[in-house]
C-alpha cells in the first residue's frame, strides 16, 4: 500500500509499436504486371514472335516493300564488313551486293578483276577512295590479305531458314541446304558456302547463338560465293530442322563415330539438309535426334576428324556425284 499522503504510482506505459509508415507498400505492390509471354525475348513465345517478325520482313524485302527502317538510322561505320580480296570484291560487285564505298591502295598492280571492279563501281556510283598501302593495312587488320582492294558494305541481311528452303523448292529441283551446329570459325563458313555454290547448293543455316557470322574473313574465304549463295540464320536451329522436315526435306546429321557412312547411303533422292557439327563437340543431342539419319565419313584410324568445312564439301561432292549418275542412267 502507498503511504497517506503520497500518490499511488502508476504503471509505466509500453512503448508504442513503430509502424513501417507505409514504406514497405511498394514491395507489397510488386513490380507491376507480368509481361505477356510473347514479349518475353527468352520465352519460346517471344522467340516465336521474333521469327514470325522476320518472317514478315523476308517476305516483305521479296514482295518489294521496305523492310522496317534501323532505329539508328543508316548502317554506322562500326556495323560495316570490310570484303577484301580481288575475287571476293569482284563477285560481290558482280552480285550488287549494297556497297558503302571501293577502297584501293595507292599504285595497285591492276589486272582484269581490278579493272572490271572499278568499271562495276563507278557504273553503281560507289564512292571510291584511294589510300596508301599502309593505311589500308590498318582498317582492314593485320592478319587480312586484301590485296591491294577492299570494298566497305552494310551489315548482312539474313534471310530467314523456312522462307529460303521454301524458295529453293518451288525453284522445282531437289535443293540441298548445308546447316551448321556450333561451328565458331568464320572460315569454316566461308569454306562451306563456297562448296555449297560448287556443288549446286541452295543456301546454308547458321543458328543466332553460339555461331560463326557472316563476316569480313567469311566473306573473304568464300571468294565471293556468299554473294550468290544465302546464309540464313535460326532463332531454334532445332525447331527449324523440324520445319524443313515437315516441307520434305530430309535430314542427315553427320558424326564420326556413326554407325553408317556416307557412301552407299540414299541421301540423293530427294531434298536434303546435310548438319555439321563443330570439331570439338559434333552435334549437340537435341540436333541429333532431330536428324532423319546420322552419317559418318570414313577415314583413316590415324585421323580422328576432320575439319567442318572438308567434312561438309565430302557430303556435298558426294550428292553431286550420286546425281550426276542418275541423270546418266
Amino acid at each position: 500500500m502507498a503511504k497517506k499522503g503520497h500518490p499511488t504510482p502508476r504503471k509505466a506505459k509500453k512503448p508504442a509499436t513503430v509502424g513501417t509508415g507505409g514504406h514497405g507498400r511498394k514491395a507489397l505492390e510488386g513490380r507491376g504486371p507480368t509481361p505477356k509471354a510473347e514479349d518475353r525475348a527468352w520465352h519460346p513465345a517471344g522467340k516465336k514472335k521474333a521469327a514470325q517478325e522476320r518472317l514478315e520482313n523476308a517476305r516483305a524485302r521479296r514482295g518489294g516493300k521496305p523492310a522496317p527502317a534501323r532505329r539508328s538510322g543508316s548502317p554506322a561505320a562500326k556495323d560495316a564488313e570490310m570484303v577484301t580480296g580481288r575475287n571476293a570484291v569482284l563477285e560481290a560487285l558482280r552480285a550488287k551486293i549494297p556497297a558503302v564505298s571501293l577502297t584501293l591502295a595507292t599504285r595497285i598492280d591492276m589486272d582484269d578483276r581490278v579493272r572490271e571492279a572499278l568499271t562495276l563501281a563507278n557504273r553503281r556510283g560507289i564512292p571510291l577512295l584511294e589510300v596508301p598501302r599502309p593505311e589500308l593495312d590498318r582498317v582492314t587488320g593485320p592478319d587480312t590479305v586484301h590485296q591491294g582492294i577492299a570494298l566497305t558494305v552494310p551489315p548482312y541481311s539474313y534471310p530467314h531458314p523456312v522462307e529460303m528452303a521454301e524458295k529453293a523448292l518451288s525453284q522445282g529441283t531437289k535443293p540441298v541446304l548445308v546447316a551448321l551446329d556450333g561451328v565458331m570459325d568464320p572460315r569454316n563458313l566461308g569454306a562451306i558456302v563456297r562448296s555449297v555454290a560448287a556443288f549446286g547448293g541452295s543456301g546454308v543455316i547458321v543458328p543466332q547463338r553460339r555461331s560463326a557470322g557472316v563476316n569480313a574473313t567469311s566473306w573473304k574465304t568464300s571468294a565471293g560465293a556468299i554473294a550468290r549463295t544465302p546464309v540464313a540464320m535460326a532463332s531454334n536451329m532445332t525447331q527449324t530442322l523440324k520445319a524443313l522436315k515437315d516441307l520434305g526435306y530430309f535430314v542427315v546429321g553427320l558424326d564420326g563415330e556413326a554407325s553408317e557412312v556416307v557412301p552407299g547411303a540414299d541421301i540423293a533422292s530427294g531434298p536434303l539438309v546435310v548438319v555439321v557439327g563443330s570439331e570439338g563437340k559434333g552435334l549437340s543431342r537435341l540436333v541429333s535426334e532431330t536428324c532423319d539419319q546420322i552419317l559418318g565419313i570414313p577415314i583413316s584410324a590415324r585421323t580422328e576428324s576432320l575439319n567442318a568445312g572438308i567434312a561438309a564439301s565430302v557430303v556435298l561432292y558426294e550428292v553431286a556425284r550420286a546425281r550426276y549418275l542418275a541423270k546418266k542412267r
